[in-house]
């Protein structure tokens, strides 16, 4: 997965692989520490789209770039920051399928992952080993 920030006017977003397994420990503390939530709820939350769960996120990857960056610094509109699966990630999610989706949905849903996989971004480094960025 991917958060993707794009603010208005820039040409090119800026793209971060989105592994919350392998975020550092000060990073997960000062995630904590900002949302109010432990790590595992976090996960959840920023896939559920909460604003100040996404609003950290990528308030750590900025700082990574820019270390004297402030979290009342990071400012977006919320069309301007997404989280995108790659399209590794899909496939794994269209194979799994059968396991959680009806069977008078599989059709429906199939055709709605290809369209997203056709669509997606294409990770070279994850070919034959992605998994779902659920933190554990």
């Amino acid at each position: 997965m991917y958060l993707v920030y794009k603010p208005e006017g820039s040409e090119e977003p800026k793209r971060w692989r989105y592994q919350p397994k392998k975020l550092m420990s000060p990073e997960r503390e000062l995630i904590e520490k900002l949302t109010s939530r432990n790590f595992s709820d976090f996960t959840v939350d920023v896939q559920k789209g909460n604003s100040r769960c996404r609003r950290a996120l990528l308030f750590v990857y900025l700082k990574r770039e820019h270390p004297t960056l402030k979290f009342d610094d990071v400012d977006f509109a919320w069309d301007e920051l997404t989280l995108e699966h790659s399209k590794g990630e899909l496939i794994l999610m269209r194979e799994q399928l059968a396991e959680s989706v009806a069977t008078d949905q599989l059709d429906a849903v199939r055709a709605k992952l290809d369209e997203e996989i056709a669509a997606a971004f294409e990770d070279p480094e994850e070919e034959g080993k992605a998994e779902l960025p659920i933190a554990g």
